[in-house]
């Protein structure tokens, strides 16, 4: 069975519009020409989606170590010389 074909199995054709000017210019782009549409847009929902997660695990590390009072008398203070990244 050719490779390719078996990959396109498992994936499913949607349709997505786009503005005329943003179109345009991903198809000049080089890698847009090389691999084509489909693989850029999936790299890009696909890195889209791991900042995404990124950012969530970020929310909910500052959240659970934003109450002081819950970290105990050993770590007390500590959240007054932490840096958060920014989200």
């Amino acid at each position: 069975m050719n490779c390719r074909y078996g990959m396109l199995m498992d994936m499913k054709a949607i349709q997505v519009t786009f503005e005329e000017a943003l179109l345009e210019r991903l198809d000049r782009d080089p890698a847009v020409r090389e691999r084509g549409r489909s693989a850029v847009l999936r790299e890009a929902a696909a890195t889209y989606l791991a900042r995404k997660d990124a950012e969530d695990i970020a929310l909910r590390y500052r959240a659970g170590y934003d109450d002081a009072d819950a970290l105990g008398a050993e770590l007390a203070g500590w959240t007054r010389e932490g840096v958060w990244p920014q989200v």
